[in-house]
């Protein structure tokens, strides 16, 4: 008995839908806190790969946690530094606050610190992706230890810190309420 193929699915001819008015985009502010919580998230799976490769070596699981990982801290997290950079950390170096101000170089130089350990991390992460079993387990190990614990720290100064008082000074369209 043969059977007989399914009926191609031909989508229905939908109605226009009509015009609404345009959604702000999500607030700078928002969008960072968005990034930090997914930073986390990362850490922790860069975490769990370590163990995995100690455990069970490179395979299909181990391969695709690393260019997830690899893909997140080459763009996203760059993105987001680059945003601080640019939108969070000069209003609060202008205001004449010398702690705040501080604190602020203090972040700057961790994300110089923190591309610095990216780049002595990637190419064993990227070995992995690629399925190549000449990373060394200690120095991944140990790599992503120093930088899990640098990004933590980083975010809980800017989280507890820094972005509480951006948020004052920004627009509310761009996300805190002006002081």
């Amino acid at each position: 008995m043969t059977s007989k193929p399914a009926a191609a699915t031909i989508p229905r001819k939908r109605s226009p839908r009509p015009a609404r008015p345009a959604v702000p985009p999500m607030p700078l502010m928002d969008k960072l806190d968005g990034v930090h919580r997914k930073m986390i998230l990362m850490l922790d799976r860069l975490d769990k790969l370590v163990d995995h490769l100690e455990r069970d070596g490179v395979d299909a699981e181990a391969r695709s946690a690393a260019q997830v990982i690899c893909d997140f801290f080459d763009k996203t997290a760059r993105e987001h530094h680059a945003e601080e950079e640019t939108h969070v950390f000069p209003p609060l170096l202008a205001k004449d606050d010398k702690e705040m101000s501080q604190q602020v170089l203090r972040l700057q130089q961790d994300h110089g610190w923190l591309e610095e350990d990216w780049l002595e991390l990637e190419p064993q992460l990227q070995a992995v992706a690629h399925g190549y079993s000449w990373y060394d387990l200690t120095t991944l190990r140990y790599g992503a230890g120093v930088f899990s614990a640098l990004y933590h720290e980083h975010i809980a100064l800017e989280e507890c810190m820094v972005y509480p008082e951006a948020r004052k000074l920004m627009p509310a369209a761009s996300g805190g309420a002006k002081a």
